[in-house]
């Protein structure tokens, strides 16, 4: 993994927070250098432990011992302060608002790698390996619907639902970890941004159902054990 340090002065303690979830982004910007640049700016007040460019590089920027700036106001499972006990690793590209496009096979390839480490350092149950649109469904749509999360699933990192007889309805959304208090429409969008990506409707319907049940049905042991499931 071809890793280059590249410190960013935004970060803090964390309060003796375990770090336990693993958040990922796109960087939202018209460029490699201006994310990077903004989340090295002390004036910014962002950051993350780390960006991947498309080109399969990574970019070091604050200690994983340090809490980083990069979740914002967010949630999951009953945790306000998410930047706390997470590893936010952003990913170069433009976004929604710039052009966004499909993550390069180089990019992917390095963060998986990047996550098998990190995984392999702290005790990130499997379910806790989330977007940032997942803790934060009412202001962000990233690491967006063209993120191959199944891929990674099948690489040991994350949790991909399989579908079943069984049905959940949209009210069991917070029961896996969203906001109870987010609009239903916008957690609704970010669950199809990370488990059904071909159709973005924010309306639940009976696939939605069946795999957030399927979800469901594993979640003790999604939330409790080691990522590898």
């Amino acid at each position: 993994m071809r890793r280059i340090d590249r410190p960013s002065p935004n970060h803090d303690d964390r309060g003796g927070q375990a770090v336990d979830m693993l958040v990922l982004h796109y960087t939202g910007m018209a460029s490699a250098e201006a994310a990077l640049a903004r989340l090295c700016d002390a004036s910014a007040k962002v950051s993350a432990h780390y960006t991947v460019g498309e080109d399969g590089m990574v970019y070091a920027h604050v200690p994983e011992v340090r809490r980083a700036w990069h979740a914002g106001l967010s949630f999951w499972a009953g945790i306000r302060n998410v930047n706390a006990c997470s590893i936010g690793i952003e990913l170069v590209n433009p976004g929604h608002e710039f052009g966004y496009r499909a993550f390069p096979r180089a990019q992917i390839a390095a963060l998986k790698n990047l996550c098998r480490d990190i995984l392999a350092r702290h005790a990130i149950p499997a379910a806790r390996v989330l977007g940032h649109s997942d803790v934060a469904p009412a202001r962000k749509e990233d690491p967006g619907e063209l993120f191959p999360w199944e891929e990674l699933a099948a690489a040991d990192i994350g949790l991909w639902p399989h579908k079943t007889d069984e049905r959940a309805g949209a009210e069991a959304l917070p029961r896996f970890g969203y906001d109870p208090d987010a609009p239903l429409d916008k957690t609704i969008t970010a669950f199809q941004r990370h488990f059904r990506s071909a159709r973005l409707t924010g309306a639940w319907d009976d696939e939605c159902a069946r795999l957030l049940a399927g979800l469901l049905a594993v979640s003790l042991l999604a939330k409790y054990a080691p990522a590898k499931l």
